[in-house]
């Protein structure tokens, strides 16, 4: 039996939509959220050139892995704050109406044996669906977040992200990529730090490693050493011994051509404190370069403070004084193990990594280098 043939069969047929979907508006809003072991931080943004504009923003200490050390939970009032900070977040969110968002959660919620209660629970009471990523993603995406402060005359770079849970750090060789396409390159680790370069100049993973303490961590590590200097001294030898298959012999890496990027509250409170800062300004901290004798001295002042001391200073505020010393002892050993005496200050990290992700995914950035 010949087939029925259906009506309209011989006529013109209609035009169906492209596959192919438009790209988004460089008006359209993207939002990054970063929930950490301490706080809850994220930014609105719109595409604008190259970069973005941020158009709104929240960060609050929510201290989520307060106690996480002993239980290996999170606690009920650790959540409940954290699940009021992420209602203030849709809030904003909705009065700007937010389509394009990417919500993480690190390494509080990568170790605790509640999480996923935790996240079922932000997603009842708030809407919004926070996703845990592994410790590579994160460090590449602080890797990312970096890139336009990365020196075209450096040959080797390491990137530190000090995060409340865990410290990321990220070894890269640029000695094969042209000077002029060095922070290019640093942009094209978003697709993983394992790539096919194509017709690029590749930057070069040498080695990374996520090493779980934190400025709360560690913190947590020696809370019941009361003097102030001997803590501070544990705290700097037991995180050494934490990156003791990490670190480069001094004596095998050449000084010259070797840059870190240092993104954390403990970077750019450091560098508020070097520059006298009364009030916090990105612009003056953003890309600020430090030396290692510049960085001791500020550590120094801070211990002659003490913590009733370092409680006064406007600089550092009631909410950092208590992690302070936790993140100045991984920023001196860092320091003192790896062949230079320059810091470069990043007032940026995660977040902004995300929203470079997305846009750049979306083909809104111009200039992009992917």
């Amino acid at each position: 039996m010949a087939p029925k043939r259906p009506d309209g069969a011989g006529a013109f047929p209609k035009p169906v939509e492209h596959p192919v979907p438009k790209p988004p508006s460089t008006e359209a809003l993207y939002a990054a959220l970063d929930l950490g072991t301490n706080s809850c931080r994220m930014l609105i943004a719109q595409p604008k050139g190259s970069q973005f504009h941020v158009v709104d923003s929240f960060s609050k200490s929510v201290q989520l892995g307060q106690g996480l050390e002993q239980t290996g939970k999170l606690s009920r009032a650790s959540m409940a704050r954290t699940i009021n900070a992420m209602r203030v977040c849709r809030q904003k969110l909705q009065r700007h109406k937010v389509e394009r968002m990417r919500l993480v959660a690190t390494e509080a919620c990568r170790r605790a044996r509640n999480a996923e209660h935790f996240i079922a629970s932000v997603k009842r009471e708030t809407g919004l669906t926070l996703e845990i990523i592994e410790p590579e993603e994160e460090a590449r995406l602080a890797v990312i977040s970096c890139a336009p402060l990365v020196s075209t005359k450096s040959d080797q770079l390491l990137v530190v992200d000090i995060g409340g849970g865990s410290t990321e750090l990220v070894w890269i060789d640029l000695t094969k990529v042209p000077p002029r396409e060095r922070p290019r390159a640093i942009m094209r680790l978003h697709s993983g730090f394992r790539q096919d370069p194509g017709p690029f100049a590749a930057a070069k993973v040498v080695d990374w490693i996520s090493v779980p303490l934190g400025v709360a961590t560690l913190r947590d590590q020696f809370a019941d050493v009361e003097d102030d200097s001997a803590r501070f001294a544990l705290m700097s030898w037991f995180f050494e011994e934490n990156l003791e298959k990490f670190a480069p012999s001094t004596s095998e890496q050449e000084r010259e051509g070797f840059q870190i990027v240092g993104t954390s509250g403990t970077v750019t409170t450091v560098a508020a404190s070097h520059l006298g800062l009364r009030r916090y300004d990105r612009t003056k901290v953003d890309g600020l370069r430090m030396t290692s004798d510049q960085i001791d001295t500020v550590i120094q002042g801070y211990l002659k403070l003490g913590e009733a001391g370092r409680r006064a200073d406007p600089r550092i505020g009631k909410d950092r004084q208590a992690l302070i010393m936790s993140g100045a002892a991984i920023l001196q050993t860092l320091m003192r193990l790896w062949p230079t005496d320059r810091l470069s200050v990043a007032d940026r990290g995660l977040r902004e990594g995300l929203l470079y992700q997305q846009m750049s995914a979306d083909g809104v950035l111009e200039d992009a280098p992917y």
